[in-house]
């Protein structure tokens, strides 16, 4: 039976799905709470929030904290560590678009005998 669209199993593989609240987030990146609320000041991540308040954080928004957070430990400012992580998430983005048009390209090329 495949599973269902929105299903349990469709949000565990989904990285932007918002599964851990702030505190285990925090446990995660082996940050503080007080970490993932100035990266939601700064705009760097907005995390969602459930229906009494409390900010949820996605996989995809864990990975650019942790990024941040080793910036911030090799001496970068926060603002400049989420400026750069920011850039190349941007950079990644657009790589994959790149690859993407590119292999739509060349499946549209005829061939020659």
């Amino acid at each position: 039976m495949a599973p269902n669209p929105g299903s349990a199993t469709d949000r565990l593989d989904d990285e932007h799905y918002p599964a851990y609240t702030m505190g285990r987030a925090a446990e995660m990146l082996g940050a503080t709470a007080g970490f993932l609320r100035s990266l939601d000041e700064v705009k760097l991540l907005v995390p969602q929030r459930s229906a009494g308040g409390h900010r949820r954080y996605s996989r995809y928004q864990l990975r650019l904290a942790a990024r941040v957070r080793t910036l911030v430990d090799e001496g970068l400012g926060l603002d400049a560590a989420c400026r750069i992580v920011i850039l190349e998430d941007q950079l990644e983005e657009a790589r994959r678009i790149n690859a993407e048009l590119n292999g739509r390209d060349r499946a549209a090329e005829p061939t020659t005998p």
